[in-house]
């Protein structure tokens, strides 16, 4: 008898615990995000030094950027691996090599010490990251609608819930060290504490997921000897629909992302306004996630998907042009709230879509391919394409025509994707 088979569960599992043991993956892996977004200018100082502040900024975004590259060979590689061996030991992998990467991130000595080597081995270390993050996607939401098919829309919005909670506590960190540290202290060693905490999360979550069992679904389909191949095979289209679908909640998940560099160094607004704002953003992200995906369940995905999009297309150059002109904290805080609750609304719909595309045996690789190429491009480098958008253009304006544009991508992968969306 297969490993596998023998992992056949005999009452159905916990419903909170399936959410903890996959969720907490989930929120490690977007904390580490969030936090080298949020601390980008201090990374900058200590690890990619140059006579010209921006030309700081700018390697340090696209070594943020650079590490998204690879998340497709990760979902290649890892998903591959949860379709043919199992979602729980893809997902093993995966929070094994987060965790090495964010303990070189968390201990690494800064370009003072190393000299070119430090900026390297940053980059090496985000680059693990990014391989892990590119199977975590597809298994561990495979893993959670396979278990409870019958509260997809409500189980699977917590995937992004969680990305949320991750923000609301990176802002948290930001907020509470300008607060209790100086300036000088953050930059010199405070900008670490919240990437140790990181680590904290990965041995917990390691241990959770070392006890869970596979769904009775996976374990009962006959696997297929090459997903990989059928998928690039006959699947290409399917492919191609998911990343449709994603492309404007990654495109605003990296925009608050950038939002306290940008507020900093564009609005020149203090760092504690900018962090206040994306704390405001985590808590919404986090509360109006779910809540969405329960009334998901009530009145279907399509509604809440085409309304998003829709107050996103029409609200948002208005809303940074009425930042731009009254330029306060209250006026920032009001315009990343409002995205916040837009990506809300259409972001608990998106993980039971993409589940919905694919069949069970191609599962978490095409989730996590489409996934991961949708963040790569239109999510990784879009602090670095909107830094670049402002500095060319000189119009603070630059981020919402990046987002009116991701948005009419969603919206035309939203026509074609059918009754999948129901």
């Amino acid at each position: 008898m297969s490993s596998l088979a023998q992992e056949m569960p005999l009452a159905k599992p916990s419903l909170h615990k399936t959410l903890f043991a996959t969720c907490i993956g989930n929120a490690l892996e977007w904390f580490d995000i969030a936090v080298y977004g949020f601390f980008a200018s201090y990374i900058a100082h200590n690890f990619f030094p140059t006579s010209d502040p921006s030309v700081s900024m700018l390697l340090t975004f696209g070594s943020f950027g650079v590490s998204f590259l690879i998340r497709p060979l990760g979902a290649i590689v890892l998903g591959n691996y949860a379709d043919r061996h199992g979602r729980k030991k893809a997902l093993l992998l995966s929070i094994n090599l987060m965790m090495l990467g964010g303990a070189m991130i968390t201990f690494m000595p800064s370009y003072a010490t190393l000299g070119l080597a430090a900026p390297l081995l940053i980059l090496m270390a985000r680059l693990i990251q990014g391989f892990s993050a590119g199977g975590e996607f597809g298994s561990s939401t495979a893993f959670l609608v396979e278990h409870f098919p019958e509260r997809k829309a409500f189980i699977a919005s917590w995937q992004f819930a969680t990305q949320g909670a991750s923000t609301l506590m990176a802002s948290a960190f930001g907020l509470g060290l300008t607060q209790l540290l100086t300036e000088a202290q953050i930059q010199d060693w405070g900008w670490r504490i919240p990437f140790a905490f990181g680590l904290l999360i990965g041995p917990l979550g390691w241990y959770i997921r070392r006890n869970i069992h596979e769904p009775a679904s996976f374990v009962q389909q006959e696997k297929h000897a090459a997903p990989l191949k059928a998928l690039f095979g006959k699947q290409k289209s399917l492919i191609t629909l998911a990343i449709g679908l994603m492309v404007i909640s990654t495109a605003v998940n990296y925009m608050l992302n950038y939002i306290p560099t940008y507020a900093t160094k564009t609005l020149h607004l203090p760092g504690s306004v900018a962090f206040s704002a994306t704390l405001v953003a985590g808590i919404i992200l986090t509360v109006v996630t779910p809540v969405m995906g329960l009334w998901a369940e009530k009145i279907g995905r399509l509604p809440l998907m085409w309304g998003s999009l829709l107050l996103l297309i029409i609200t948002i150059y208005p809303a940074f042009k009425g930042m731009v002109n009254h330029i306060t904290p209250t006026t920032l805080i009001l315009l990343v709230g409002w995205m916040a609750l837009l990506k809300s609304i259409y972001f608990s719909t998106v993980p039971s879509v993409m589940a919905d595309i694919f069949p069970l045996t191609t599962r978490a690789s095409g989730m996590a391919i489409s996934y991961n190429v949708a963040v790569t491009v239109f999510g990784g480098f879009a602090p670095l394409i909107c830094s670049m958008l402002i500095s060319s253009t000189g119009s603070s304006l630059a981020p919402s025509y990046y987002l009116m544009a991701v948005a009419l991508l969603s919206g035309l992968a939203l026509l074609r994707s059918g009754k999948r969306v129901a």
